[in-house]
């Protein structure tokens, strides 16, 4: 018997818009899937977009992956042990293969991570290696790659050193930057590897088809070569990238949608409708600068750009889905002092908030500084109705808060705002990020900053990053301290990287879609544990 069911996944608030399908029954069970924009890369060391996050965790599979409770499960793994001092992890492999039949071995894992921490990679997350032996100096040129803390001990065995124990490492190794890559074949590809569809190889639950690099459309197919293919059921996920909000809603409740992820401008219209939910999440909305331009190179400039702004409006008035003003670049009700149980957000207290009069007296000065009377200044962000809304308030609020400021939007498709602030093609950059882990240091010391560590040198900063994962690894009390002071160093007082509001997801869930499954630190979904009833 054959079942045809639709499903359309759309994520406008936080950048995201995904589906609509047709599905059957276990013999041939397929969606269709749309998104508002095209995927950037599929090398898990190149990514810094949510769309590619999103690909790359369907089609790769690393030590580790998150199961149904949103739990950290052993995953390319099948076992693990430690030593006493819990800074040396022995895993050994699954009997696994990649798409094209060749093994999945240790010296996989070893390539994949040397290649994030080699300089020469220029991985905007290259600081994540920072948990591995050696890896903070690697990145930074100070020493060679293979010195790095990994070590393939044979074709199945890996041992991974850490710099320091720490406590959420499964949570780290889930991420996309951890995922395997086979090394003969990436550098048979060159350049092309991760570009398209014809010059990748994966290990996880789907292979991708049909994605030129430049393309609206592609597909997941189950990856048959998978370990765990037999608890896959949808055997085809076919993408299209949808920029028309409107679909989502009507296609819902016409019955042809089973799932749609809401743009903030739909809440109230479908904040009745049956299947209509909410959810809190990690995300954040950002502004990032080019330290390099004289302007935005200005901490004067930048904080006046920081604070100019209501964002309390722009939460309940703009976004309107949930979404809530954020005053620090990690997010409120995230993650708990270990010691005491108090929220790191109300333990830091508020950073760089809305306040028009200071913000005035921060442009005056930093206007001074450069020896100007005005200014014009570009920001740069994707073209999603979301990030065109979000831009679009920043220069009504900041032309009128900050005399003489005239602000230009340049909106353009994900893939061309990833290398326009790549190669320092822009001022300022609006952007959304969603953590990997559930802890503070990984927004403090990324939070989806571009050149965070190759461009601020801050010396408090990187001596409190260094005791927050070194000296006071073990010691919570310290640790959190230097946390919290390292963020209000780039935060508060530099404003290098700028908090915009907190997500959240708004989405319509028709009841015969079961094993829906997002990560839990942000807004990608996992195919793999989707059914239909």
């Amino acid at each position: 018997m054959r079942r045809k069911v639709a499903l359309i996944l759309s994520i406008m608030v936080l950048g995201v818009l995904a589906a609509c399908g047709k599905t059957t029954t276990k013999v041939d069970s397929s969606l269709n899937v749309a998104v508002t924009d095209q995927l950037g890369t599929l090398d898990s060391t190149k990514y810094s977009d949510t769309f590619s996050v999103e690909a790359i965790q369907n089609v790769y599979e690393g030590l580790y992956t998150y199961n149904q409770k949103n739990k950290p499960v052993l995953a390319a793994a099948k076992s693990v042990t430690t030593n006493d001092a819990k800074t040396v992890y022995t895993y050994k492999l699954r009997d696994e293969k990649w798409s094209n039949g060749t093994a999945v071995t240790a010296n996989d894992f070893v390539y994949a991570w040397q290649k994030l921490a080699n300089p020469k990679t220029a991985s905007p997350n290259s600081q994540r290696i920072d948990i591995l032996k050696n890896g903070y100096d690697i990145r930074n040129g100070k020493m060679a790659v293979n010195k790095l803390g990994v070590k393939a001990i044979d074709k199945t065995t890996l041992e991974v050193t850490l710099a320091q124990p720490i406590s959420y490492l499964p949570e780290v190794l889930t991420g996309a930057p951890f995922v395997p890559q086979n090394e003969a074949y990436v550098k048979k590809q060159g350049d092309k590897y991760g570009t398209d569809s014809k010059h990748m190889i994966v290990n996880g639950p789907y292979k991708l088809t049909d994605w030129t690099g430049t393309n609206n459309k592609w597909s997941y197919v189950k990856n048959t070569n998978y370990w765990n293919a037999k608890s896959v059921k949808l055997t085809q996920v076919d993408v299209q990238v949808v920029k028309d909000g409107a679909t989502a809603g009507k296609l819902y409740q016409t019955g042809k949608i089973d799932f749609s992820m809401l743009a903030n401008d739909y809440v109230k219209q479908y904040k009745n409708e049956k299947g209509f939910a909410t959810r809190k999440t990690p995300l954040i909305g950002y502004l990032g600068f080019n330290t390099k331009r004289e302007a935005t190179g200005n901490k004067h400039i930048r904080k006046a750009l920081a604070i100019g702004f209501n964002k309390s409006s722009l939460a309940s008035k703009i976004l309107n889905d949930g979404s809530s003003e954020l005053n620090g670049i990690v997010p409120a009700n995230f993650v708990s002092n270990p010691v005491n149980g108090k929220d790191y957000r109300k333990e830091a207290g508020d950073l760089l908030a809305f306040n028009k009069k200071e913000a005035k007296a921060e442009w005056e000065k930093g206007l001074k500084e450069i020896g100007k009377k005005d200014l014009t200044i570009e920001i740069l962000g994707s073209d999603t109705p979301e990030a065109k809304q979000v831009i679009e308030y920043l220069q009504a609020q900041l032309e009128s808060n900050l005399p003489g400021l005239t602000i230009n939007a340049r909106n353009i498709p994900i893939k061309s705002r990833l290398a326009a602030t790549t190669a320092y093609q822009f001022d300022v950059v609006y952007g959304t990020w969603t953590p990997d882990y559930a802890d503070p240091i990984n927004f403090i010391s990324d939070g989806g900053a571009y050149h965070l560590s190759t461009d601020y040198k801050n010396a408090q900063y990187l001596k409190d990053l260094d005791q927050a994962k070194n000296d006071f690894a073990t010691n919570p009390t310290k640790r959190w301290a230097s946390l919290i002071d390292a963020e209000k160093q780039i935060v508060g007082e530099d404003a290098y990287m700028v908090p915009v509001f907190q997500g959240a997801m708004a989405y319509l869930l028709n009841p015969d879609i079961a094993g829906i499954h997002i990560n839990p630190y942000g807004t990608t979904l996992f195919y793999r544990d989707m059914t239909i009833k």
